[in-house]
């Protein structure tokens, strides 16, 4: 588990390194990837062995094994977090993108609106958009500690009766908030008086970082199981994202039943890779090393907040979970065109621009700190020689 081994990802058809000159003008000869969401460590051994194993037993051709995946998942799920279901509430689809789509295809119809609250992961927009929903962007706000919140007494006036279905990110991305149980009750009363369905996106749930501790929602508000559809996958916590496999998670009989007409009437069905790297995540070996990556992720975090936060002008969000920074540029005065020059000519870092992640983000940037430290260090090192004229 050595997090700090320099690994090479330029021309193995990454998108995070290959793609990053196209989309930001930055040469990955010079440039640091801290876009896209997924991590730059080596793979573990258990992955790899799983992989050779796929590879031995020649076999690509129509496969069994799915029961094993969905013992693996229900065992992660109630020995990491303490969430006891049962497999049948389980449905894989081809990623958690996938899932979200099916679902909002599923429960809402065109020109409904799906709640979101913002700044928040930009595909969620971009699913709404594509399935012809509309979506009305709730925005989080800042408290006294710079944590975002959801501010449900603003949020009442705001509503106007066509919603059908808030989708949250839990824990948070961009922020990497952690909700407190408070809170979450707070959001299933939100949906009970509104009548909405809620789609609990806990993709980042194993990402906590040391004194935290994710609740899924179905613990905290098991009273609005009717309304709930929880989703989660192995893909960002080990980096295995190309399996393109996710878990539908969904308690209630009817809407379960409604969700699996749908996935079947498009005649999906799990991918092998997906399976295999998935089952071996789920595991006594992938709990070690989850362990250990929060640890050394808490220690990134620590780095590159403190010393971007000690730049004139910018300031770092807190983070309680992930690998994501979110940096506010509001401070230094600049529009988003000056600040963005500065971060992607001068200091020649790709990140994840704010604004596409809706309300609230426009001053922002999202950096991914999911690599090795010494590059951490890096991008703290020039975003201060880029900003340098401010001190």
């Amino acid at each position: 588990m050595n997090f700090d081994k320099l690994i090479d990802r330029r021309g193995t058809e990454s998108a995070k390194w290959d793609l990053m000159e196209k989309s930001f003008g930055v040469s990955p000869d010079d440039g640091l990837a801290m876009w896209v969401a997924d991590m730059d460590f080596e793979a573990p051994d258990f992955l790899q062995k799983a992989v050779r194993g796929l590879i031995d037993k020649a076999n690509y051709g129509y496969f069994a094994g799915i029961e094993g995946l969905e013992t693996a998942l229900t065992w992660w799920l109630e020995t990491r977090h303490d969430w006891k279901i049962d497999p049948t509430w389980i449905t894989l689809t081809g990623g958690l993108g996938n899932g979200i789509a099916m679902a909002l295809q599923t429960f809402t119809q065109p020109d409904d609106v799906v709640v979101t609250f913002t700044p928040v992961y930009h595909e969620f927009e971009v699913k709404i958009g594509k399935t012809g929903r509309k979506n009305l962007q709730l925005p989080l706000v800042q408290d006294e500690h710079g944590l975002y919140r959801m501010d449900f007494a603003a949020y009442e006036s705001q509503m106007t009766g066509a919603e059908k279905l808030v989708l949250i990110s839990h824990p948070h991305n961009p922020a990497g908030r952690v909700w407190s149980v408070e809170e979450l009750k707070e959001l299933a009363e939100f949906c009970v008086r509104h009548d909405l369905l809620l789609i609990s996106d806990e993709i980042h749930s194993d990402l906590i970082l040391p004194g935290h501790k994710h609740m899924p929602m179905h613990i905290v508000a098991p009273e609005i199981e009717n309304r709930l559809i929880a989703m989660t996958s192995a893909s960002k916590t080990f980096n295995i994202a190309g399996g393109r496999t996710g878990f539908v998670i969904i308690p209630d009989a009817d809407l379960r039943n409604r969700f699996r007409a749908f996935h079947r009437s498009l005649d999906l069905s799990p991918n092998l890779l997906g399976v295999v790297l998935s089952r071996a995540a789920f595991s006594p070996e992938g709990a070690a090393w989850v362990d250990a990556l929060c640890g050394y992720l808490d220690g990134n975090a620590a780095l590159f907040n403190e010393q971007v936060s000690a730049i004139p002008g910018l300031k770092a969000m807190p983070m309680q979970s992930t690998y994501l920074a979110w940096v506010d540029f509001a401070g230094t005065g600049m529009s988003r065109d000056e600040f963005h020059d500065r971060v992607y000519r001068k200091a020649r870092i790709a990140a994840t621009p704010g604004h596409t992640l809706g309300k609230g983000g426009e001053s922002f940037l999202r950096f991914n700190l999911g690599t090795q430290r010494v590059r951490v260090e890096e991008a703290a090192a020039r975003l201060a020689e880029a900003f340098s004229d401010l001190q």
